[in-house]
């Protein structure tokens, strides 16, 4: 673990590396998780980060891909067509600043939804963090997501997780992850082994 709290961690079986922000569990130690999924939860919040190997969407263009994705996790969510559940920018980022070399772009998009943990019907603001790496020559989309609570609803299950705890805390709570940690660790994203395209 480096002094900073970050560590690094094999997925799918070795065939990828990254690096995540401290106090992350891997869900697949609490419950099943799809093959073509790692889920990681943050120790004391609701956030989470899920690295997603996708069919690459050969139809649709560059431009429009990250916001493709983003729809269709608003589908899955249940968030489609609810007040406030909105894209807040779409950026592509340079392949340069990426440890992840084998891609033909990579895109950034944050938005936010309203949505219910569990099929509840209390709504939760959650700001979302997408970042989608394309890569034609395996027929594959990565998509990362950072999901981060910012409102929790009175009648959540996730009611007295703090969304707002960020930053140092003297009460020795561990801190919420941050936009740019997250940046960080889809940074750090590595390819080690292309059979996992196989």
């Amino acid at each position: 673990m480096a002094t900073d709290g970050t560590h690094t961690r094999a997925l799918f079986g070795g065939a990828f590396s990254v690096t995540l922000p401290p106090h992350s569990i891997d869900v697949s130690d609490i419950r099943e998780i799809p093959d073509n999924q790692e889920v990681f939860l943050h120790s004391a919040t609701d956030q989470s980060i899920i690295v997603e190997l996708l069919e690459y969407q050969r139809q649709v263009p560059d431009v429009d891909a990250a916001r493709y994705h983003f729809e269709d996790v608003t589908a899955i969510n249940g968030a489609l067509g609810e007040a406030g559940t909105e894209v807040l920018s779409v950026e592509p980022v340079g392949r340069d600043q990426m440890a992840l070399r084998e891609l033909s772009s990579v895109w950034f998009l944050s938005g936010r939804q309203h949505v219910a943990k569990f099929n509840e019907q209390a709504k939760n603001t959650v700001n979302i963090h997408l970042a989608l790496f394309r890569l034609p020559q395996y027929t594959t989309d990565i998509l990362v997501t950072f999901n981060d609570p910012t409102m929790i609803s009175p009648h959540s299950s996730s009611v007295g997780l703090d969304p707002s705890q960020s930053g140092g805390s003297s009460s020795g709570v561990a801190p919420c992850w941050t936009p740019e940690q997250f940046h960080a660790a889809v940074r750090s994203l590595r390819l080690l082994d292309p059979a996992v395209f196989s």
